[in-house]
C-alpha cells in the first residue's frame, strides 16, 4: 500500500484516494490528529490544542509521544513543509 501512495502526483489525487480508501470518520481522525502534531510541534500547550482542535487529551498524548519517541515520520513531513513555506 505506501507503494500505491508514492504513486500520486496531485492534490486532488490525493484526496481522491484516500476518500476511496478511508471512511469520514478515519479521515476526520488522522486530519484532527495532524492538527494537534502541527500544534505540538509548534510548541502550544495541551489545554490550548483541546480547544482548538477538539481532540481529547489521550489524543493530544498519544500524539505527542509519536512526536517524541515515534519512528520519525512527522519531522519528515514537518521539515518539508517548513521548507516550502520558506520558498
Amino acid at each position: 500500500m505506501y507503494e500505491a501512495i508514492l504513486t500520486l502526483k496531485t492534490l486532488e489525487e490525493c484526496k481522491q484516494f484516500f476518500e476511496d480508501l478511508c471512511s469520514v470518520t478515519e479521515l476526520s481522525a488522522m486530519e484532527q490528529r495532524f492538527g494537534v502534531a502541527v500544534r505540538l510541534e509548534k510548541g502550544m500547550i495541551y489545554n490550548d490544542i483541546l480547544e482548538e482542535t477538539g481532540a481529547s487529551s489521550a489524543t493530544i498524548s498519544r500524539v505527542n509521544r509519536s512526536l517524541r519517541y515515534g519512528s520519525g515520520g512527522y519531522a519528515v513531513v514537518f521539515d518539508r513543509m517548513w521548507k516550502r513555506e520558506e520558498e
